[in-house]
């Protein structure tokens, strides 16, 4: 992965917090609406992790790709990716 590393892990180290912020305030029975917040707040992290990593992929892996069959198949992987995405 080219993705520049150290933030990518420190985000996902706020993502974990999120997530045992939210599993403690399940356990605590807060308002339903405060832990809906809380999981879109994480969902939007990871979603914005998510777009530095392929971004990153088609900066270098894509960019590098041998033209022909490896470029082609590179590009069938993040059409895939895409069409799984929301």
């Amino acid at each position: 992965m080219q993705a520049d590393h150290q933030k990518i892990r420190h985000q996902l180290a706020i993502v974990k917090g999120q997530m045992e912020g939210i599993a403690k305030m399940v356990e605590e029975d807060a308002y339903c609406m405060d832990i809906s917040n809380q999981i879109l707040s994480a969902i939007a992290m990871l979603k914005n992790v998510n777009r530095a990593v392929i971004s990153a992929h088609l900066e270098h892996c894509l960019k590098h790709a041998k033209p022909g069959e490896e470029l082609d198949q590179k590009i069938k992987e993040v059409e895939a990716l895409l069409s799984r995405m929301d």
